[in-house]
């Protein structure tokens, strides 16, 4: 018996030789990649098929150990899955998805959803490379959504599956971007224009607001910009929270230096219109080759606002900035001219999130009814292409939703994993049409076990926002809609005699927090009147009311059952042999593992191998 299975290893082993892994790696380029530690030794490249709905990883790694690959959740990396895989130092792989059944113990899948499509060791890397499906049938499997993942890497120094916490990573990345900047044109005449703060003073204060107004570039002909970047001054990235471009109407006084954008001087808060935005962890943006910001006609705004939230929690002192949003633009037009509209809870206090939240859902509604009165002019169907989620760190999850003549059409964008520290403009999958009339409601979700007392709506970074921004063309003056629920009711419903909406938001803090008071007050705040504020470029405000509507969750969608098979516990051979050796033979034709075998049994009898291989049959080795 021990003859016997030392012999179906032996073969095993060599039909999972590293020639298998060479001779099936794709050419394939992967358009996406990631380092995942802090010293630049873990890299992951991936791409995907979005109609398949399959996801293919490269995993590389300085090493010449095991290397896993997998997502986790927020909060524990216990449940998470993990692909595994490496080569042996007599040049055999091993492949296998496993999970982990507690933060230092490996377990195989019952289901091998992973499908091996590489796995090489060279004199400093080991990379694997291997595909699963979106959502497998196996619960120990992880769906790949278009939500921000938590992705899990780890390895070892040698090929013993030993989970060391040292060399285990977790990266925030949203894996189903839709368009790559190297797929996307570049003008040759492509022009830089830079708008930014000058040698500000960063104040010890946790919050500062600096703002100032810039012209935007003079040209005597239309332009489009089609790609902005932050501009960062090196080691004071964790001090800029996020940076924002707002368009003035030509029409305003603006003053000139920086001040508080929120301060005494409410000139300084001018200007409301969204062009551009960036937050932490957002990178570069380049719009769809059809769509761009225009500059140079009359109809174009030629001055902004440039707003920068600092958050100087360490109270540094003598800090100077120079941040602010690099632009590129060509004389090149494209079809449409773009805007940006902001949705979302209107950032003030009346927006309020109780202490000890497992779980608490705030609103925004927006109703487009009276856009065509506040815009001055009628307004075409809006294409939204792109969007920006933004809440501050008690966030959990962002969506917008559409409703038409009182029905639910869809989910516009949403986000149930969100991560503060990853805050990037990110593309739709296809573009969502809005017509006047539609309704779009904002649902943002928080949690707040970590706190004692109540989170306010505003500006600072322990306050709270609840904002949705949304790309479309073509452009229209309107730069917000926002809501806001019934504060007096709210606090009737809890218990509060109150007259006004600064009693009722003070009276928040009269209530006892429990959860059921807190649940009583989601409630409440739901099922209370919302006003809702349309705002224009030139600073118009139109207000109307209306009511919260339902939110039916999208269903999922199916899952693949696994093609790699199902491991049967009667089966005494190792789990990396078996699952390289069977995705190997599974990724060939039949052909080809026929013609493998005869030139297998060749090699064999030419180095007079298989009288070895019956003294091994037969128990001499």
């Amino acid at each position: 018996m021990a003859g016997a299975l030392r012999f179906r290893l032996l073969l095993l082993a060599l039909l999972a030789a590293p020639s298998q892994g060479r001779r099936l790696r794709p050419a394939s380029r992967l358009r996406y990649s990631r380092f995942l530690d802090p010293s630049n030794a873990v890299f992951l490249r991936w791409d995907f098929d979005l109609e398949a709905e399959i996801i293919t990883f490269e995993l590389q790694v300085r090493t010449a150990g095991w290397v896993g690959l997998g997502v986790t959740d927020r909060y524990t990396i216990v449940g998470s899955d993990l692909v595994v895989g490496g080569v042996l130092p007599d040049g055999n792989v091993y492949f296998s998805d496993q999970h982990l059944v507690d933060e230092d113990t490996l377990e195989e899948d019952g289901s091998q959803d992973a499908e091996l499509l590489g796995l090489t060791e060279d004199a400093v890397y080991t990379t694997m490379r291997f595909s699963r499906p979106f959502r497998s049938c196996d619960p120990h499997d992880r769906d790949i959504t278009s939500d921000t993942l938590r992705v899990l890497a780890a390895y070892g120094l040698d090929d013993a599956l030993q989970l060391d916490r040292e060399r285990t990573f977790v990266k925030s990345i949203f894996l189903l971007q839709i368009a790559h900047p190297d797929d996307l044109d570049v003008p040759e005449d492509t022009i830089i224009h830079d708008l930014e703060i000058t040698d500000f003073l960063i104040p010890e204060d946790d919050t500062t607001y600096a703002c100032t107004f810039l012209p935007l570039p003079i040209v005597s002909k239309k332009h489009h910009i089609y790609r902005f970047e932050p501009k960062l001054v090196h080691h004071n990235e964790t001090m800029v929270h996020h940076i924002l471009i707002y368009a003035c109407g030509n029409a305003s006084a603006l003053p000139t230096g920086i001040s508080d954008c929120y301060g005494a001087d409410p000139a300084f808060s001018l200007c409301s219109q969204v062009v551009v935005g960036w937050a932490v962890g957002g990178t570069s943006y380049q719009f769809p080759d059809d769509v761009g910001i225009s500059i140079g006609t009359p109809l174009d705004p030629q001055w902004i606002r440039l707003e920068i939230h600092y958050s100087n929690f360490h109270n540094l002192l003598g800090v100077h900035d120079s941040s602010g949003i690099r632009m590129y633009y060509t004389a090149r037009l494209r079809k449409y001219d773009m805007g940006v509209l902001q949705l979302g809870f209107f950032t003030f206090p009346i927006h309020f999130i109780p202490p000890g939240a497992e779980s608490f859902l705030s609103y925004g509604l927006c109703k487009t009814e009276k856009f065509e009165e506040v815009n001055g002019a009628p307004v075409p169907d809006i294409q939204v292409f792109g969007y920006l989620l933004h809440t501050h760190l008690a966030g959990r999850a962002l969506q917008a939703v559409q409703y038409r003549n009182g029905t639910q059409l869809r989910t516009i964008c949403k986000d149930d994993s969100y991560d503060f520290s990853l805050q990037e403009t990110r593309d739709l999958p296809r573009r969502v049409e809005i017509k006047a009339g539609d309704e779009l409601l904002v649902e943002c979700h928080y949690q707040t076990l970590d706190r004692d007392s109540l989170t306010f709506g505003g500006p600072s970074t322990i306050n709270e926002m609840c904002l949705i921004f949304l790309f479309y063309y073509p452009r229209n003056n309107i730069s917000s809609c926002m809501g806001y629920p019934d504060i007096i009711s709210v606090a009737h419903e809890l218990g509060e005699e109150v007259s006004d909406s600064m009693e009722g938001m003070m009276a928040m803090n009269n209530v006892e927090w429990t959860p059921e008071s807190i649940r009583k007050a989601e409630k409440a705040c739901k099922e209370a009147q919302q006003t809702v504020i349309i705002k224009a470029i030139d600073e118009t405000v139109e207000n109307t009311t209306g009511w919260i509507p339902e939110i039916t969750p999208s269903p999922r969608g199916p899952c693949s059952e696994s093609s790699g098979g199902k491991v049967e516990p009667q089966d005494e051979t190792p789990a990396g042999f078996r699952a390289a050796a069977r995705t190997a033979l599974s990724a060939s034709s039949a052909a080809a593992a026929d013609s493998a075998r005869l030139l297998l049994a060749a090699a064999l009898f030419a180095q007079g191998a298989l009288s070895w291989l019956l003294v091994t049959l037969h128990g001499g080795v």
